[in-house]
Order: C-alpha cells, then structure tokens, then sequence
C-alpha cells in the first residue's frame, strides 16, 4: 500500500476539525446584569437579502430545491468575471479567522496572498487562529477595546462563545441598510448567497450582523473504505442488524470497521439519524420543541452503539483519538468508517487516490422504517465587521463580495487555485492541478474561504465518476434529513448555560457507550438536563420560533 504522505495528512486536517462545528452560531441574550436584550421576540425583523443567482458555470448534474448540490463533471472552459471592478481604495484591513491547516507564509514570501492583495486592491494583515486556540482567542479579542478591534472577523460556528451574540450587537456593524432587501444587490455574489444560510445565522434583535458561509443541506456523513465494507457484505437497503454485522465482519486483528474521535460520542449523530431521532431539537406542529436526549429513539441509539463497541468494532481509542488522527488511521486502513462533514469529499477523494475508495453510508433502517440523514446547518460560521464609516463599509463589503465569487468564475479560480504557471498548471481538459508552490500557498493555509465564500458545488478535480456518485447520494438522502429546528434562533438559557448542560449530556452518552455507564445512568442525567435548563430552553426556543415566524 502506498504511503500516506505529510502534505496529505496536513490537507485533511482543514476538513476534520470543520466536522465537529455543530453548536449554535448566534446564540446569545440578555444576562442576569440587564444586558442588551438580543432575541428577536417582539422586534420588527428585518428583511432577509433579496435571492439574485449570481453568474456561473452550468451544471452538469442539476440541483434541486429539496437541497442536492449541483454537480461539475468537468472543469468550465470558459470562465466569466463575477467583479467588475477592484473593489479595495489601496488601504489596509485587518482580518482574523479560524483555521484548520498550517500557517500561511508570510506576505512578503507569499506570491499566493500579494496576488489575491492585487486582485482586492488592499493590504491585508491576517491573524489565523487554529481551531484550538479559537475559544480562548476569540474571549481576549471580546474583551478588548472597540479600537482594536480587526476589520473583518470570522465568527467560527465550532464553539459558543459566551454573551456572543451581545458582543456582535455592541461592537459590529449593523449590516441591514447594506444587506436587507434589495439593498444586497449592490454586492452581486453576496446576493446569490441563498436565503436558507441567512436564516441558519440568523438575525441579532430583529437586525443582520454577519455574512454567512453557505454549506450543503447534507451534514455529519459516515465515510466509508468501500472496498473494506463491500467484502464484509455491505449491500443496499441494509438494516441496522446488517450493519453491525458487517462492522463486526471488517474487524480484524488490529483494523476496525468504525473509527470515533474525542467529542463525536461514538459518531452519535449518524446513528442517531439512522434511529430517526431529532438532531438536537424537533418541533411539532403545535409549535413545542422537543430536545433529542429525551427521545426514546434517541435512547435506542445509544444502546445501538454500546452493542457495536461492545462487539468491538469501533477502533479502542474512540473516546481520546483527535480528527486528524482519525483521518489518518482511514486513510492507512487501520479504522474502515469515520463520520464527518459531507464537506469532507474534497479532501478525502484526492488524499485516499492509490489508497482506497471513500464513499458515503447510505443510512440503515431501524425495525424496517428506513433511517434519516443529519442535516447540517446551512451557514458554518458568520463574518461581522467593525463598526465604521459609510464609505468604509461598502469598501469592505466589496471585498467580501469578491471572496464570494461563485464556482466557473476567474475570481474563484485564483482564490481557489492562486496564479497559473505560479501555484498550478492545467490538465488536458482544463483542470487546474497544483505544483508544489500550490501546495504551501494556498486558501487552506490563508483561509480566505472563511470571510466570505460562494454557494457550495459538487466537484473532484479529474474525478468525475466521484462526482456523480455524490450527486445520486444526495438524491437518496436529503429526502430523508432531519433539521435541527434551534437552527438560527436565540435562546437566553441556552447561552447562559448550554455549553455545560451539553457536557453533562456528552459525557454521560459516551460513558454508556463506553460500558462505563448504564441507561439507567443516562436517564437521571436527561432529567437533571430538564430540571437545570432543559426544558427552558425548549419554551424559549418556541417563543423564538413564533417571533420569527
């Protein structure tokens, strides 16, 4: 088997540590102190940003409403420009964002970064925060003074940070005369970012703070090693009995069928779909919220997944292995299954070339009703800027729209790819294939992707069959999602106490499944989650829903 090399390991650690983002974006209110009030009950909410599709590549493969992403089985030969003109005045803008790679060159000995500069028509000074370092980063940077604030600041969907959303209101720009309506047309590819990202951000007292990252209806994703799995049995329409036999089948010696990493609980929001248990919250046509820990299918998962470690197909350090660890253990074949983002296909096809075929579970039924898929959020994270002057806003506000520049544009191919004959050469049919210099230059390493970006396609760069394969994958599995229905709402018990509550709750899910703990266990610990905030979460999340409506 061919060895996995160090720029590989490096590429795939953008994608996994993107997989565990899964708490609320703007999820913060008023605190015991009288702060501002935050929620968007009782306030006039401002229009969402009129739709308009930005200009593009055709597809190959079509999208549709219900959410499968259109598809590019080949390279658009003939880029459009989605910028009519260079959108800095010359000046300087301080920028900070997460990041999940290695740090970026800096710009004096970056062709990649002084290229995008010329192409922006400004100097940028970028602080990346690798992702665990986000939190304790992001509450320094919150406490500071307003002056010192960047211009440009990536708000990370991984972590909640606390009073988040009263920090947004105080200290960022108030984006709605810019965004509202038709406003956003002025910023042509912000308009062509769908509405359904907007509402998963969601509004800040009835008002739009942020920018949000676009990502596909299809979320945590149980990425198979095809090969493992088809000689263990793996067939269509399996149900959860031939699931753990088939895991237990592509265990052997050393090599596991399931791999888990540190925070996933045993990669809990795949079986729990698969159980058609809610993802977090459900809502019910009476408007109530429902949380997914006391939900009977929910429990039924749990115990599912006990079964699968105690047979001992998940890898033995489920419970202490870090996401690029996993990745790597997938990609050497010592795990055969991971979960992670669907987002994940971008790196895993090029990274697992010569090494094995990744392809994407379809979910298994549950005593014969067939199971669900998780749901992402549509909107990874959210951009905020400083508050400034009119002129200054829009300046910043083209720069974004250029970093928002859509698939089968020149401008997303230079930020995607950097300079021909610089950063990468060209197949026979088109396609853009780094060089070495592409490989330490690049949008992973100056993660621009997480200030703006344009709404997210199907493409594998001389992987057409890869494509196609996603694309009929999609079509069998967003009918079948299941939404977090807390998407894009504000909840005053849940910011003041939701991180803690939801650690309560994980570490009592991975005990069980652990064998470290009982249901029994697990059902004291869902009653002590209703009686410390629990359940007033789902009346504030119901009053949010009403509000917004």
């Amino acid at each position: 088997m061919s060895r996995i090399s160090r720029r590989t390991v490096l590429r795939t650690i953008a994608v996994a540590g993107a997989a565990t983002a899964a708490s609320p974006l703007l999820s913060a209110c008023s605190d015991s102190s009288g702060g501002s009030d935050v929620s968007n009950a009782g306030k006039k909410l401002a229009p969402w940003p009129a739709y308009k599709a930005a200009s593009g590549a055709k597809p190959d493969l079509a999208p549709t409403d219900a959410g499968v992403q259109p598809g590019y089985t080949r390279y658009p030969s003939d880029l459009t420009s989605s910028v009519k003109r260079t959108p800095g005045d010359g000046s300087t803008i301080k920028v900070m964002s997460v990041t999940f790679g290695t740090p970026p060159k800096a710009a004096a000995q970056n062709q990649y970064w002084r290229a995008v500069e010329k192409a922006l028509g400004i100097k940028i000074e970028y602080t990346v925060i690798p992702q665990a370092d986000y939190q304790k980063k992001m509450a320094t940077v919150m406490a500071g003074e307003a002056e010192a604030l960047p211009d440009i600041i990536n708000i990370f969907s991984g972590y909640v940070l606390p009073r988040e959303a009263q920090f947004v209101q105080k200290r960022a720009q108030d984006l709605t005369p810019y965004l509202s309506g038709d406003a956003v047309h002025d910023y042509p590819n912000l308009a062509g970012i769908p509405e359904h990202a907007w509402r998963d951000m969601g509004r800040i007292g009835g008002q739009i703070y942020g920018i949000p990252l676009e990502r596909p209806l299809t979320g945590s994703t149980l990425w198979l090693n095809q090969g493992v799995f088809d000689d263990s049995g793996m067939k269509a329409g399996w149900s959860s009995d031939d699931f753990a036999a088939v895991a237990k089948k592509a265990t052997q010696g050393k090599k596991y069928a399931l791999g888990a990493a540190i925070g996933s609980n045993f990669c809990n929001a795949v079986h729990s779909a698969a159980h058609n248990a809610p993802q977090g919250w459900a809502a019910d046509k009476s408007g109530d919220f429902h949380s997914n820990y006391a939900d009977d299918r929910f429990r039924q998962a749990i115990a599912y997944q006990a079964q699968l470690r105690k047979a001992g197909s998940f890898h033995p350090d489920a419970t202490s292995l870090s996401s690029p660890d996993l990745n790597t253990l997938f990609l050497n074949g010592t795990v055969a299954s991971m979960q992670n983002g669907f987002g994940a296909y971008t790196t895993l096809y090029p990274d697992s070339k010569g090494l094995l075929t990744p392809t994407p579970a379809l979910p298994y039924s549950v005593d014969g009703k067939p199971g669900g898929q998780v749901a992402a959020r549509r909107s990874f994270g959210y951009t905020i800027l400083k508050k400034a002057k009119k002129e200054r806003i829009q300046m910043l506000l083209r720069v974004l729209d250029y970093l928002a520049s859509p698939f089968g544009t020149k401008e997303w191919e230079l930020l995607q790819f950097g300079v021909e004959g610089v950063h990468f050469e060209r197949a026979k049919d088109g396609t853009p294939q780094r060089n070495k210099l592409g490989e330490v230059e690049n949008i992973t390493n100056l993660p621009l992707r997480y200030l703006a970006e344009g709404p997210q396609v199907l493409f594998v760069p001389d992987r057409p069959e890869a494509v196609r394969a996603l694309h009929a994958w999609q079509e069998k599995v967003v009918p079948v999602t299941i939404r977090n229905a807390s998407f894009g709402l504000v909840s005053r018990t849940d910011v003041a106490q939701g991180a803690t509550l939801r650690a309560l709750m994980d570490d009592t899910i991975t005990a069980v499944i652990a064998g470290r703990s009982s249901l029994s266990d697990y059902d004291a610990a869902v009653k002590k989650w209703r009686g410390r905030g629990g359940d007033r979460i789902a009346e504030e999340f119901a009053k949010e829903q009403a509000a917004n409506s």
